[in-house]
């Protein structure tokens, strides 16, 4: 319980550090906990020491392990940060309260039948491939305004774009670039940062930081 609480301490104070160092408001940058592969018992002493904005990777793993852990906090928010089959809108849209890889025309029409089907729509992020990288997800810049006129036609609420940049390179350019796309699309979100970059990417504009092993330790 004390490491969980020392460690979500060490990351908000780094985010605080990092927000005023590029003059920004550190309540406007929100902190996601990978939970992805953690089971509740390592999950619960960081909902115990506060955080409350956690991000799966599986439909099917958060479906198994959050309605129990959201029964004892109801407050908690889930995120999908993975890759969403359109076969699984519907269970996401049920499950999720924010879905950040929104990437493809078939996965929109998913999602806007199983909103409309729920009634009821996550808050939702375009991924986009910010380094044209054929083995990850996310829509080519290129194909960006196409997908996000036609998630609008289809009623989909899109606030913001998501990235992950390239493994061992400097992500600084590309958070860079993800920034000025949102910012040319009127986008006031970008989910963007991990445990090892989070910091730099809160200085060009992240929202939405998506850290994993500097909360849970390494796996």
């Amino acid at each position: 319980m004390a490491d969980a609480a020392h460690r979500l301490a060490e990351v908000q104070a780094n985010i605080a550090e990092a927000a005023q160092r590029a003059q920004r408001k550190t309540g406007d940058i929100r902190l996601i906990a990978v939970s992805k592969t953690h089971d509740a018992d390592a999950i619960r002493p960081l909902i115990a020491a506060g955080q409350r904005d956690f991000g799966e990777n599986r439909v099917q793993e958060a479906a198994a392990k959050w309605p129990e852990l959201r029964a004892e906090t109801p407050d908690v928010a889930l995120h999908l940060i993975g890759q969403l089959q359109s076969n699984k809108a519907e269970e996401a849209v049920a499950l999720f309260d924010a879905i950040h890889s929104v990437d493809r025309s078939s996965l929109v029409q998913a999602l806007a039948k199983a909103c409309t089907k729920a009634g009821r729509q996550p808050l939702m992020f375009v991924q986009v491939n910010v380094g044209d990288e054929e083995q990850k997800g996310g829509c080519g810049v290129a194909d960006l305004p196409a997908l996000l006129a036609e998630a609008k036609d289809a009623g989909l609420r899109i606030e913001g774009l998501m990235a992950i940049p390239p493994a061992d390179v400097e992500p600084a350019p590309y958070f860079a670039l993800l920034d000025e796309l949102a910012e040319r699309h009127d986008l006031p979100l970008r989910s963007m940062g991990m445990s090892g970059d989070y910091e730099t990417a809160v200085m060009l504009g992240a929202t939405h930081v998506r850290v994993g092993t500097a909360l849970f330790g390494a796996r």
